[in-house]
């Protein structure tokens, strides 16, 4: 009897180790429920070709509307993880500069962008292993025999703002004297430099230098010997409980081959470089609009965004101009200063700023996890707000004063007489003021691409992203922009003719 119980108690032991081994890394790798969340947020800079970048062809379709689609080698890799792991997954984007701030935000959950883990930004974020390794280039014009660091002495050299390569650059300075270093924001803009003569070489990323290379047949690269280990890793705020089961899932893609295969997929080819653009250059600006032909719909579909943009801000900083003047008139002196005051801080300080702030501290400070669009729209009412206020201020005296001691003497309320009286005449004598407002917001939009809005100017620079060209996608940027402008003033003038004609 005693054998028998110890045969059991064996084969049940067995049986426990066994089940789980094979099912210990599915318990483990479910992680969804133990994070109380069934949705993992990545943020990326999707300019990077082939590592993030928009698919301006394709996309996605949902009621019969095409969606913009990021894909790239990273977004293969963080689908996998979210797969694995028992996650949704939801993409923001992001200049790459603002990757780091919007992780100490806690408005994502990781960062993925190519991004190498260096003892600088260790100190504000967590890294998961290394899943690529890639390497450093130099690009410059064909012929200019810039093949080492030291041939970069006494030259310009531009890098991207922010990313590994402008710290490798900053090494390379200490050690080869006369380098001049520019930090430019997109790697396209780095690239441009180039060819405009401003730069003699950049520093660049071998898997995106040769997409450049291929498509601007004028430019070379030759690779940097690598002195030190570097790579592409994940970003995670510090702290994050993601980092151990995602480097596990990482750790498994790589035994079993799944990250050489989507390096086969993505490395291999040149995933956007048109065929047609690599004929020699002819010198000038050498504009072919044929090459952004098939991406033309992705950028007007940032004209509706940019218009609800404009429309929001311009109809709420209205409303708050006219409370802000009307704190101004009323001789109130508390609120007289509180309004001033207001306007000072937000005349004073730059837009772009208070665009950051409002982005990135609102989550901080309120815990409210406030969206692109709608960090946009508030910043923008504020700071119209700020200059319209003025302007408002100015059209409400300059309505005879006759008007307000004729209601008043007639019993009318001070709100009515401003509602019914006043106003409707400081807004006609001003409408060319508001109509110039209203233009520069819908122009100033364009800065809300700073923090993953994909409006027009953001839709252009994709493209010229993943197309390696520059000027083509821009200037149809600015097409779009001056005849909206115009149509704009057009309305304007038709409005304040109608008005006119009843006086």
């Amino acid at each position: 009897m005693n054998k028998k119980k110890a045969w059991l108690l064996t084969i049940l032991f067995v049986a426990v180790v066994g089940i789980s081994i094979i099912t210990g890394d599915s318990n483990y790798l479910k992680a969804a429920s133990s994070l109380g969340k069934d949705t993992l947020t990545m943020i990326t800079s999707p300019d990077y070709p082939p590592y993030e970048f928009y698919d301006t062809k394709g996309g996605d379709v949902y009621d019969g509307l095409r969606l913009r689609q990021i894909v790239g080698f990273d977004i293969d890799i963080a689908k996998t993880l979210a797969q694995k792991l028992g996650f949704k997954l939801q993409i923001m984007e992001s200049d790459f500069n603002g990757l780091i701030p919007a992780l100490q935000a806690n408005r994502a959950d990781f960062a993925m962008a190519g991004m190498t883990p260096t003892p600088e930004r260790q100190k504000n974020i967590d890294f998961s292993i290394i899943y690529y390794e890639a390497k450093d280039t130099i690009v410059a014009p064909k012929g200019s025999n810039l093949k080492q660091p030291k041939d970069l002495s006494g030259k310009k050299v531009g890098v991207q703002l922010g990313t590994i390569q402008e710290q490798n650059a900053q090494k390379i300075a200490q050690k080869v004297a006369g380098i001049q270093l520019k930090q430019l924001n997109k790697v396209p803009e780095v690239v441009q430099e180039i060819k405009s003569g401003r730069i003699d070489a950049a520093i660049v990323e071998d898997t995106v230098a040769k997409g450049f290379a291929q498509a601007n047949p004028d430019l070379e690269f030759n690779i940097i010997p690598s002195e030190e280990a570097s790579g592409s890793a994940i970003a995670f705020p510090k702290g994050s409980s993601l980092a151990e089961p995602f480097n596990k899932v990482l750790q498994q893609m790589k035994d079993n081959g799944t990250l050489a295969k989507l390096v086969a997929k993505w490395f291999s080819q040149n995933t956007s470089a048109n065929p047609a653009s690599s004929t020699p250059t002819k010198g000038g600006l050498n504009l072919d609009f044929t090459r952004i032909l098939p991406d033309i719909p992705f950028i007007l579909r940032g004209i509706p965004l940019t218009l609800l943009f404009t429309l929001l801000s311009v109809s709420l900083g209205l409303i708050w101009g006219t409370i802000l003047s009307l704190l101004k008139i009323l001789g109130i002196k508390p609120l007289t200063w509180v309004a001033n005051a207001y306007t000072s801080v937000f005349r004073g300080t730059p837009l772009l700023l208070q665009l950051a702030l409002v982005y990135y501290a609102t989550p901080q400070l309120t815990g409210y996890d406030i969206s692109a669009l709608e960090a946009g729209v508030l910043t923008f009412t504020l700071n119209s707000g700020a200059y319209m206020s003025e302007t408002i201020r100015g059209g409400i005296q300059a309505v005879d004063k006759g008007q307000s001691e004729a209601a008043m003497s007639m019993g009318v309320p001070y709100w009515l007489m401003m509602w019914d009286v006043i106003l409707p005449q400081a807004l006609k004598n001003i409408l060319p003021a508001l109509v110039n407002e209203t233009i520069g917001l819908l122009k100033d939009s364009a800065l809300v691409s700073t923090i993953g809005v994909v409006e027009i100017l953001r839709s252009a620079q994709i493209v010229g992203a993943n197309k390696y060209i520059y000027f083509e996608p821009l200037l149809f940027a600015g097409l779009i922009y001056y005849v909206l402008v115009m149509g704009m003033t057009l309305g304007a003038s038709a409005l304040e003719r109608r008005l006119r004609e009843s006086e």
